[in-house]
C-alpha cells in the first residue's frame, strides 16, 4: 500500500546507514622507479563467479534472442499447426526440425550482433568519408561493388540456394535450373541490380535528381517484363522467385550499408539537411535486381529447351549414388558458404578504407569480434536452414494441395471439397506470410528463412501479376497455377 512521506524524512533514511571512504583507501599505494617517476598502475583481472558471469551476459543476450524468437516461433508454429490440425498429417523428423529451428534462432542472433558491431563502423565510414576522399568515378565503382558485396553476405541468399533442393524439376524446369545450374549467375545478377541502383542512387543524391522519375523508369520495363514472361506458361513459374529476389535486398545487411553510404553522400553533397535525403535508394535496390533476374530468365530460356533441362536433371540423379567431395557435405558446404558471403566483403571494405579513403581501423579488436560473430551466426543459419525451416516448408507446402487436390503421397486427398480447399490453401498463403513479414518488417530484415513461403517486405507483385495470370488462364491451369503459388517448388506432383 503506498504511503507518502515528507522528503526531508526521504533523504535522511537513505544517507542514515552511509559509509563514506575515501578513494585513497580503495586504491593501492603509489609505486615509483629508480628515477622516481610513479609507475602507472595496473589492476589484477576481476574475477567472476559463474553466477556473477551469468547474471552480468542474461541481459544481453536475451534481449537479442527474444528478437529472433519473435521473428522465427510465430511461423514456426503456424506451419506445425496447419500441418497437424488442418491438412491431418504429423511432422516427420520433428527431432530435426527443432533443432534446425534452433540453429536459425542462434545463427540470427549471432549475425545480427556481428553485423551492428563489425560491418556497420564500415558501412559508417564509406558513407561519411568516400565522397570527400574520392573523385566521382571512383565512388560509383566502390558503389557498385558494395552492392555485389552485401548482396553475397545477405542471409536470404542462404535461403534461396537452399530452394532449389527442393524444387521439382518436372513441374518447373526453368525454375529449377535457376536455382540449381545457375544459382551463382542467379545471386551475382541479383548483386550487379542492386550495384547498379547504389550507383543510379549516389548520382540521384550527388545531382538532385527526383525520386519519382526513376521509380518510373524503373518500374515500367519490370512491370513489361512481367506481362511478358507471365504469357509463357513454363517461364512464368519463376515469376515469384524474380520479385523474391527484389526482397532479398530488404535484408539487415543490405539495408544499413546501402542507407548509410546514400546518407553519408546526401550529406558529404551539401543535401543532408533533410533526415530523409538519404532514402529512396533500397527501393531502387529491390528493383533492379527483378529487372536482372528476369533478364536472365529470357536468356536461360533462348539458350535451353525445358526438355533438356529435364533430361540433365534425370542424368544428374542417376549419379547421385557417386561420392561427393568433403564440400559437398554438411556442415562443410555452410561453412563455405558462410566464409564466401562475409570474408570477401570485409576484404574489400577495409581495401577501400585502407588505401582509399587513407584511414587506420577504429576499434579493431571490437570489429574483429563482430566479424567473427557474423560469420559464425552466417554459418549456424545456413546448418539450421537447411535442417529446419527449409525442411518444415517443404512438408507444410507439399501437402497443401492435397486440400483440393489428389496426391499420391496423401491418403484420404482431397480431405476438403474444391471450394473448401481453395480458400484454405489461400488462406494458408495469407496467414504464413503476415506472420514473418510483421516480425521482419519491424527490424529491417528479410531473412525471411521460409523464403519459398513468404516475401519479405519489397515490391510484391501478388495483387496484380497473379490476378493477370488468373485472368488469362483457362479454368483448369487457373487451378493448378493457384497449386503452385506459392509452393511451385515443393509441392509433389498432384492430379485433380
Amino acid at each position: 500500500m503506498a504511503k507518502e512521506i515528507r522528503f526531508g524524512a526521504f533523504v535522511r533514511e537513505i544517507n542514515s546507514q552511509h559509509k563514506y571512504l575515501s578513494y585513497n583507501h580503495v586504491t593501492a599505494d603509489p609505486l615509483y622507479d629508480e628515477n622516481g617517476i610513479e609507475i602507472p598502475y595496473r589492476a589484477k583481472p576481476i574475477k567472476l563467479r559463474s553466477i556473477d558471469a551469468f547474471r552480468l551476459i542474461k541481459p544481453y543476450v536475451s534481449v537479442r534472442l527474444m528478437d529472433q524468437l519473435r521473428a522465427v516461433i510465430p511461423l514456426a508454429l503456424y506451419l506445425m499447426l496447419f500441418q497437424l490440425v488442418v491438412l491431418r498429417s504429423q511432422v516427420t523428423d520433428a527431432s530435426i526440425i527443432s533443432a534446425g529451428l534452433v540453429a536459425v534462432i542462434l545463427g540470427l542472433m549471432f549475425f545480427m550482433e556481428g553485423l551492428r558491431v563489425g560491418l556497420m563502423p564500415f558501412g559508417e565510414a564509406l558513407g561519411t568519408s568516400l565522397p570527400t576522399r574520392a573523385r566521382l568515378p571512383v565512388v560509383l565503382v566502390i558503389a557498385f561493388l558494395l552492392g555485389i558485396g552485401v548482396t553475397f553476405a545477405e542471409p536470404a541468399i542462404g535461403a534461396l540456394k537452399a530452394a532449389g533442393a527442393i524444387v521439382k524439376v518436372e513441374s518447373a524446369p526453368y525454375l529449377y535450373t535457376l536455382l540449381n545450374d545457375w544459382s551463382e549467375v542467379l545471386v551475382l545478377c541479383v548483386g550487379i541490380g542492386v550495384g547498379a541502383a547504389a550507383v543510379i542512387g549516389t548520382l540521384r543524391f550527388l545531382y538532385d535528381w527526383s525520386l519519382k522519375p526513376l521509380i518510373y523508369l524503373t518500374l515500367t520495363p519490370t512491370i513489361a517484363l512481367t506481362l511478358y514472361i507471365s504469357a509463357n506458361p513454363e517461364l512464368s513459374k519463376m515469376l515469384g522467385l524474380a520479385w523474391d529476389c527484389g526482397a532479398v535486398t530488404t535484408g539487415p545487411v543490405t539495408v544499413p550499408l546501402i542507407l548509410s553510404l546514400g546518407i553519408g553522400i546526401a550529406a558529404a553533397a551539401g543535401k543532408g539537411g533533410n533526415g530523409m535525403s538519404g532514402f529512396g535508394i533500397v527501393t531502387l535496390a529491390s528493383l533492379f535486381p527483378i529487372l536482372a533476374v528476369m533478364g536472365l530468365a529470357i536468356y536461360v530460356h533462348s539458350i535451353t529447351t525445358p526438355e533438356e533441362i529435364i533430361a540433365a536433371a534425370n542424368g544428374a540423379i542417376t549419379n547421385v549414388a557417386l561420392p561427393t567431395s568433403w564440400q559437398e557435405q554438411t556442415p562443410w558446404t555452410e561453412i563455405i558458404t558462410g566464409l564466401r558471403a562475409i570474408v570477401p566483403l570485409v576484404l574489400f571494405l577495409l581495401l577501400v578504407l585502407r588505401f582509399v579513403l587513407k584511414e587506420k581501423l577504429q576499434q579493431p579488436g571490437n570489429i574483429t569480434y563482430g566479424i567473427a560473430l557474423s560469420v559464425i551466426g552466417m554459418i549456424i543459419f545456413n546448418i539450421g536452414l537447411t535442417y529446419g525451416l527449409s525442411k518444415l516448408g517443404a512438408q507444410s507446402g507439399g501437402l497443401v494441395p492435397a486440400a483440393f487436390a489428389n496426391i499420391s503421397t496423401v491418403e484420404s486427398s482431397p480431405l476438403y471439397g474444391l471450394a473448401a480447399g481453395l480458400i484454405i490453401a489461400v488462406g494458408f498463403a495469407g496467414g504464413a506470410m503476415p506472420a514473418l513479414v510483421q516480425r521482419l518488417a519491424e527490424k529491417s530484415m528479410s531473412t525471411s528463412p521460409g523464403i519459398v513461403l513468404a516475401s519479405p517486405p519489397a515490391p510484391s507483385p501478388f495483387p496484380w501479376y497473379c490476378l493477370w495470370g488468373w485472368a488469362s488462364a483457362t479454368p483448369s491451369t487457373r487451378l493448378k497455377g493457384l497449386a503452385y503459388f506459392p509452393w511451385p517448388q515443393l509441392g509433389p506432383s498432384f492430379q485433380f
